[in-house]
Formats: C-alpha cells, sequence, structure tokens
C-alpha cells in the first residue's frame, strides 16, 4: 500500500512539475486558445476554408463605395454617375459570390469600366481574368506585379493544380498618374514591401454627401526577405506622411500582420448597421490610422531586424 501511495505522489508530482516546466509553445498554444477571435480575424481564422461562411451579405459602407467581396479577402465597388470601378476580385471559389454581390448592390457587370488590382497575390488577381472577360472592363496594375501574375501562370497552382488564370496585361499604371471616372479621381501610389508592385489608390468616398478622404494601401505587411522588409520600412514612412487620411479601404477584413485598432471590417460594418442620424460613420476614423501606420513601422523595423538576423536574401 505504500509503494502503492508512493507511485501515486511521484505521478502526480510529476505531472504538476511537467505543468511547470512546459515548453514555450505549448504555453503559447493555450493563450491562443483562450484568446477570443475576433469576428473580421474568423474570416481569415477558423473559418478561412468554411465556404458558406465565407459567402458574406455585400455592404454600402458609403454612398459611392461597396463591399462586395468574401470574408476573408476584400473586393470594393466605387460606383461613379458614368460606371464602376472594382477593387481586386477575389479567388474561386468565391467569384460567382462577386458577382452576386455586385448585383445585389444595384449594378451590373457591365457596369464595371476598370479593375484595379492591389497586388498579385492569387487571393486578389485569382478571379479578375473572369471578370474582365464578363464584364469587357479595363485592367489595371504596376508593371512588377504583372509580371508576378504572369510568373504565377508558369507554376502549378496550390496543392499541385493547373496554374492559376491570369488576367490578360491591359492598363499598366505608374506612381503618381491618375485615373477618373464619372467625377471621381483616384490617383495611385507605388508602395512596395508586400509585392515589388503593391498599388495603393486615394480616393474621395461620401457619407450622405458629406466627403472623405479614403486610401486604399495595396501591401500590408512586409514580405520577401530583407530586401522586401526594407522596401516596406520605407513604405510605412511614405505612407505616413500622406495627409488627412480619413478612411482606411483594407485589403483584408482582418489585417494579419498588424491588426487594424478598434476593428477590422465587420466590427464597424455592424456598428454601421446600428448606426443613428446625427452618429459619427464608424469607417471616417483618422486617429485609428494613424495609430496603424505606427502600428506598421514598428513592425517593418523588427521584421526587418529578423530578417538580417537570419541572414535572409
Amino acid at each position: 500500500m505504500r509503494t502503492s501511495n508512493r507511485l501515486m505522489t511521484l505521478a502526480v508530482a510529476s505531472v504538476f512539475g511537467a505543468l511547470l516546466v512546459q515548453p514555450q509553445w505549448v504555453t503559447d498554444a493555450f493563450a491562443q486558445a483562450a484568446k477570443k477571435e475576433e469576428l473580421s480575424e474568423s474570416y481569415r481564422g477558423s473559418q478561412k476554408n468554411n465556404v458558406a461562411y465565407q459567402k458574406v451579405a455585400p455592404i454600402k459602407v458609403f454612398d459611392n463605395l461597396h463591399y462586395v467581396g468574401p470574408g476573408f479577402v476584400s473586393v470594393w465597388l466605387i460606383s461613379t454617375p458614368q460606371g464602376a470601378i472594382l477593387i481586386d476580385g477575389a479567388e474561386e471559389p468565391y467569384v460567382d459570390h462577386v458577382i452576386d454581390s455586385i448585383r445585389k448592390q444595384g449594378f451590373q457587370l457591365s457596369d464595371i469600366k476598370y479593375i484595379l488590382l492591389s497586388h498579385g497575390h492569387l487571393d486578389h488577381f485569382g478571379g479578375v481574368a473572369r471578370l474582365q472577360q464578363l464584364s469587357g472592363a479595363r485592367v489595371a496594375a504596376l508593371e512588377e506585379d504583372w509580371a508576378l501574375m504572369e510568373q504565377a501562370a508558369t507554376r502549378p497552382g496550390r496543392n499541385n493544380s493547373a496554374p492559376p488564370p491570369i488576367p490578360k496585361r491591359d492598363m499598366i499604371v505608374k506612381e503618381g498618374e491618375t485615373l477618373t471616372l464619372g467625377g471621381q479621381t483616384i490617383k495611385f501610389y507605388k508602395h512596395p514591401g508586400h509585392t515589388a508592385g503593391s498599388l495603393s489608390a486615394e480616393f474621395t468616398v461620401f457619407d450622405n454627401g458629406r466627403p472623405h478622404k479614403a486610401f486604399m494601401f495595396g501591401g500590408p505587411g512586409p514580405r520577401g526577405g530583407v530586401q522586401g522588409a526594407t522596401q516596406f520600412l520605407e513604405t510605412t514612412k511614405r505612407i505616413g506622411a500622406i495627409p488627412g487620411v480619413e478612411v482606411h479601404v483594407q485589403v483584408h477584413s482582418w489585417l494579419a500582420s498588424y491588426p487594424y485598432p478598434n476593428g477590422g471590417i465587420f466590427e464597424r460594418a455592424q456598428k454601421l448597421a446600428q448606426r443613428k442620424a446625427g452618429e459619427p460613420h464608424p469607417f471616417v476614423d483618422e486617429a485609428a490610422w494613424k495609430q496603424w501606420v505606427t502600428i506598421a513601422q514598428a513592425g517593418a523595423e523588427k521584421y526587418l531586424a529578423e530578417q538580417k538576423q537570419k541572414g535572409a536574401p
């Protein structure tokens, strides 16, 4: 009996001791499990592969700006009296959902005159070839990311599938150029760091006729070793110098590298749906933009230091 009690005591002590000296990854796993997943985060987290969950209802965010994408990656429609401008096109199996959302917002594919590509990653451009063909819209991207997409077309896709369809090379836009449609002027920026040709765009949105300065940052997190990290750090300094940005038009509902302060797209959309007359627009948040730029700059510096320490190219 004494031997059994001694063995039981040793077993309990061993378990307790293991809990005290558990590896850091175990501690991190418990901490992550205890952390409540935000709504916007769920689209890029636990529900990333849940197709039905991803098919969110379209949102009229401003008088002239509509969210028409799935949950995890943004597709924006800018409306004008002379047609619409689409930003990105998601990827399969969500292209039909994008088309349906465009129609639910009162537009036809023939209304789309331009499709702007924030950058040349598949989740953003995968549906654009089909949308280009169906709408007849012109497609615009920076030269570097036209080349990036064309490279993708020469390699197998995910899980060794066929190479992804890419849009037909069309408009090559450059830093400082503008595009005007129906009284709306969009100013383009080249902001490398996420990709070599990440495209940002500055334009005006209206809240019951009141104008606000909107900014779509095309590459929201650093990629590509030391070179990409260096470019992204310089990019964060440049975007921080753009005055008066009130609305951040996010290319993902949840910015995984550096989450957006005070909620992603869907937290703000919930507030918008509950907004009462006279209350501020939840997407108009200059303070959050400035705070996020500061966070991104600090993150870029940390990422660059890590890449240098790793000896990344």
